[in-house]
């Protein structure tokens, strides 16, 4: 499994708003891409401006093969639904879940 880990900066009144357009918005649009695992979105209750989007791919193949005009067009509609130039994303990077089998 692959993480695309996303560190959002919004407007602390726009924080909620965000996080419902963007399950909406983009999770309702990934959940039609094959590979799309789910995703979580985290929130710092020391930091009112911040949003983490986790999201779970089933491999690395699957994230890159999300259509760039399908990308382009959801990202259209979410910064018409919430404002261009509302929320930046500051911080991003992929990671490899690994699990271990616990002991008996």
């Amino acid at each position: 499994m692959i993480i695309e880990w996303l560190k959002i900066k919004v407007s602390p009144e726009l924080r909620e708003k965000y996080i419902q357009k963007d399950e909406e918005i983009w999770t309702g649009t990934l959940s039609k891409s094959p590979g799309f695992m789910g995703k979580e979105v985290w929130i710092n209750p020391q930091k009112a401006d911040e949003v983490v989007l986790v999201i779970h791919w089933a491999n690395r193949e699957a994230w890159k093969n999300f259509p760039a005009a399908v990308l382009e067009e959801t990202e259209q509609k979410f910064s018409q639904a919430l404002g261009a130039g509302t929320y930046e994303i500051i911080e991003e990077g992929e990671y490899q879940v690994r699990k271990f089998p616990r002991p008996n």
